[in-house]
């Protein structure tokens, strides 16, 4: 039950074994990064999978992932202006609820981060097989694309991909900031695209059997698809590399989560419009398939796929950022291995953390199908973001006196809703989820108490708190 002091997290910001993260990233590049690692997941990968859930109605399932990972996101922001540091929602719960919660809540972000990663590398081989067999008329083998159980061997682009992003992130922050920002202008300009092309195909017979499964389905649809608004805390695991954490931290995290919205919503209601929904497979390259279908020329499908290409790379390189600077944190702190904390001096970039993460996913996606991928990502999302609605409450009931450059408005009522709806999509997964996720919880309390809770940097009442640069 141990708490970290806030004044101490924010001390050893940026600390790390041998060197120290870089501030070098201003609100522009934190915007772009929450945004390269949410926009894509859910329109370009997941949308085929939650379509056959929902019907027509998924529009409105992408509105209430969006309204709750909203509420959850205002939490986020306040928190991040208040205790500025790479752990997200980790520290936060360090702070607030203690070591074992704050290790829970740390252990779940492994699942969100690291297994999201995989989960979007998958997405992305399907679309390499549509640019490549629209330019030069070849495709990858499925026994190479695909994992086991979905008619492959080994999901090589997945692999692939993953390792690209690697190469990025080993050069610093600020290099994989300047990609990233490239990388999110092309992807937006694709989403633009389809729904510029597909409102040409646009049918309303399509919507006149709007929520043929139910509300159910719709809730069933949103929390599949909760997992398309993961990245917008992607910010603030970049804490100790903001140039003015307090001040832009917040700003980020709203303005990407507003923009990501908006385009989700408007490519699914022309997406759903251009093909009758139940004619929506498990194939996720589902927007090149319209763009096809709609014009019947392969050159539109094509320029899309070569958009989502570079769109779901973006993703995995923001995303395995965020990965890489949770287990930073957790590695300062003593819970897990000092190897995640190393920084290398020249770069500034914890190398060994990057590499061993990025091999972990790599090998993830290869051999796991995206369906399996998705749901684990948003349960362990989920429960992340309904700790950081409490946390938010605790924070103001015991250190009102504290600073916040944002403040959750009717506090305490709108972080209990966000906390609710985090646990009523919760809810809404299936049984083999929740199994999942049960057995990655007892393996973290194993590691936590048969490790971390013995190495844990506050096991020693004495430890020296760094000079804050």
């Amino acid at each position: 039950m141990r708490r970290k002091p806030v004044e101490r997290l924010v001390a050893e910001g940026g600390q790390g074994e041998g060197g120290s993260l870089r501030r070098s990233l201003g609100l522009w590049q934190l915007t772009m990064i929450s945004i390269g690692a949410t926009l894509g997941t859910g329109i370009f990968v997941v949308l085929g999978e939650a379509v056959p859930k929902a019907g027509p109605a998924v529009t409105l399932s992408f509105v209430i992932a969006g309204l709750t990972a909203l509420f959850s996101a205002l939490s986020y922001a306040e928190l991040a202006g208040t205790i500025p540091v790479a752990g997200s929602s980790y520290s936060y719960a360090y702070a607030t609820m203690g070591e074992l919660i704050a290790w829970v809540c740390g252990w779940c972000l492994v699942l969100e981060y690291g297994v999201s990663v995989a989960a979007v590398a998958v997405g992305w081989g399907e679309y390499l097989n549509e640019l490549l067999d629209g330019t030069i008329g070849v495709t990858i083998p499925d026994a190479l694309s695909a994992p086991p159980g979905d008619g492959g061997i080994f999901n090589l682009p997945a692999l692939i991909v993953v390792l690209l992003a690697m190469v990025f992130l080993l050069g610093g922050a600020k290099e994989s900031a300047r990609a990233n920002t490239i990388m999110v202008a092309v992807k937006i300009a694709a989403l633009l695209l389809f729904c510029a092309i597909g409102i040409k195909g646009f049918q309303s017979g399509n919507y006149e059997h709007f929520m043929p499964l139910g509300m159910a389905g719709v809730s069933a649809a949103g929390a599949t698809l909760f997992f398309s608004y993961i990245g917008f805390d992607a910010a603030s695991t970049a804490g100790e590399e903001a140039k003015n954490a307090q001040r832009d931290l917040p700003r980020a995290i709203m303005l990407s989560l507003v923009i990501v919205t908006a385009l989700y919503v408007l490519v699914a209601a022309v997406a759903v419009g251009a093909k009758p929904w139940k004619q929506f497979t498990d194939s996720e390259a589902a927007l090149a398939g319209i763009m096809k279908d709609v014009t019947g020329q392969s050159f539109w499908a094509t320029l899309l796929a070569a958009g989502a290409v570079i769109a779901i790379a973006s993703v995995v390189l923001t995303v395995l950022y965020g990965q890489t600077r949770i287990l930073f944190a957790m590695s300062r702190d003593g819970l897990v291995p000092k190897v995640f904390s190393k920084v290398h001096p020249k770069t500034g970039a914890p190398r060994a953390n990057t590499v061993i993460v990025s091999l972990f996913c790599g090998v993830l996606a290869a051999a796991i199908p995206l369906g399996q991928l998705a749901d684990a990502t948003s349960i362990g999302t989920l429960f992340a973001f309904a700790l950081v609605n409490i946390a938010v409450i605790m924070l103001r009931r015991t250190r009102p006196d504290m600073k916040r450059t944002f403040r959750v408005p009717l506090s305490p009522v709108l972080p209990l809703i966000g906390f609710a709806l985090c646990v009523w999509m919760m809810g809404s997964l299936s049984v083999i989820t929740w199994i999942v996720f049960g057995a990655w919880m007892v393996v973290g309390l194993v590691f936590y108490f048969c490790y971390g809770m013995r190495r844990s940097r506050l096991a020693a009442p004495a430890a020296p708190v760094p000079a804050q640069k």
